[in-house]
């Protein structure tokens, strides 16, 4: 496999610099690191972006994340090494990035869940990363970047 293209983010230079502030505002909310990096993998998986897969998983293996979680994010229902406090922030991630798949993505009962574990700081850096990861998986699979290609 061939990428199509780099980065858009890296041919628009000046669209690096916004997304690095958005990720460095998003660990500064205050949410436990391996729960983003847990968040940033599934989202990544969903829409399936193998170099945000790729890249996500050494992140989150960095972060403290056991490779047992990383082996079984992908069905962290049924997986029994994840907290109330995780699964809570992975449904809201499946749900703010499955937006077509219903009337209500982000029903009321997803949401509250997440805040009865997260502030609304900390919900706002969730759901940042929610969206720019969102971003960089539109990017990355469009141009069909390789995984592990980036370092």
């Amino acid at each position: 496999m061939q990428s199509r293209m780099q980065n858009p983010a890296v041919v628009l230079s000046d669209a690096m610099q916004p997304i690095q502030q958005l990720f460095k505002a998003v660990h500064s909310g205050g949410v436990d690191g391996q729960i983003l990096e847990l968040v940033h993998l599934r989202v990544s998986q969903i829409n399936g972006c193998s170099a945000c897969v790729d890249g996500g998983a050494r992140t989150a293996r960095k972060a403290g994340v056991s490779d047992e979680r990383l082996a079984t994010v992908v069905a962290w229902r049924e997986a029994p090494y994840f907290s109330d406090e995780e699964r809570a922030a992975l449904a809201l991630a499946e749900a703010a990035t499955r937006l077509a798949d219903r009337p209500d993505a982000v029903n009321d009962e997803i949401w509250d869940t997440a805040a009865t574990y997260f502030d609304e700081k900390q919900l706002a850096a969730i759901v940042l990363m929610i969206g720019v990861t969102n971003l960089f998986n539109r990017l990355n699979a469009t141009t069909r970047q390789i995984a592990g290609a980036w370092g």
